[in-house]
């Protein structure tokens, strides 16, 4: 099992993530090269990423499973021209810090068609992918299946197969969100339906990343509001189904569940449960007092 979550990218680049990742018993991970709603970003620091990389290998972890996920602020499907260009060039900034990193993948919004239709919004996307792709960077970059709030794109496999088919290149990828599939409206118990029609109309080959997450909304709300593993609408026994699909093996699986709240405390300090889930889901037995557990160890340190 490749399983991983989120993690910081701090003073020390990659060195942080790592060991952070390592902490919770990871052996992959999802980072940001900066934070995820500006465009400040600081040079990569070769030594730290040395010591990363040496780090990785010393914890059996494979940097070609390691995730890098692009700020929220680039929108590919906008109408704006300069906000398109704005997303093309920051997106092709963030492929370079990635192939200076040694990263190979790197997961992308793809934005929301505000103010015009849906097939524009999905030409616009092309378009900007298009450009970013004449860059010939080796990173792939996997297009996130998302909830549908507002005028999301990449709702459903449709849009997900046309954006693709236009592009026909090889770093085109998919990256699964199981709280964003739910909340789109797919019905995550019958996932073996789902991946045939994924098959069918884009191809397997194509997914090359999990987002790993429950959620708080009902199916089909359209919200995407995360939920820590067994503690939202999908349910353990659902998404662990998911994990040991045969047809997904060897894809990395990444948490990006809530911290959890400690709330007999007044500063409300919030704590992250990776560890936990990591070693919940590696065991395949759901502990329906696990956030209390977390709450319990944090204050114990």
């Amino acid at each position: 099992m490749i399983i991983g979550s989120h993690v910081s990218y701090g003073k020390e680049g990659l060195f942080t993530s790592v060991k952070e990742a390592v902490s919770y018993g990871a052996n992959t991970f999802m980072f940001y090269t900066g934070a995820p709603t500006n465009t400040i970003r600081k040079d990569i620091d070769l030594e730290y990423t040395k010591l990363a990389k040496e780090l990785m290998s010393k914890n059996d972890i494979d940097i070609n499973n390691v995730i890098c996920h692009a700020p929220y602020i680039i929108n590919p499907a906008t109408f704006d021209l300069e906000k398109q260009k704005f997303a093309i060039s920051f997106l092709i900034q963030e492929l370079k810090r990635c192939f200076q990193l040694g990263i190979k993948y790197i997961v992308l919004h793809p934005g929301s068609s505000v103010g015009i239709t849906k097939e524009e919004g999905l030409n616009n996307i092309i378009y900007v992918l298009k450009e970013v792709l004449k860059e010939n960077i080796p990173v792939t970059i996997l297009i996130e299946t998302m909830a549908g709030k507002g005028s999301e794109r990449g709702i459903d496999i449709s849009e997900l197969s046309y954006i693709i088919d236009n592009l026909d290149s090889k770093y085109i990828g998919v990256c699964l969100d199981t709280c964003h599939l739910h909340d789109s409206g797919v019905d995550l118990t019958n996932f073996d339906f789902y991946l045939d029609l994924f098959s069918e109309k884009i191809g397997l080959d194509k997914i090359k990343c999990i987002h790993l997450n429950d959620s708080k909304n009902e199916l089909g709300s359209h919200k995407d509001r995360h939920a820590n593993i067994g503690f939202g609408h999908i349910g353990f026994s659902t998404l662990i189904n998911i994990v040991n699909n045969d047809r997904l093996k060897g894809i990395p699986l990444i948490l990006e569940t809530p911290y959890i709240g400690d709330y007999d405390d007044d500063k409300n300090r919030l704590y992250p449960p990776y560890k936990y889930e990591i070693s919940m889901i590696k065991s395949g037995k759901f502990n329906p007092d696990l956030l209390n557990l977390i709450r319990l160890e944090y204050k114990k340190q």
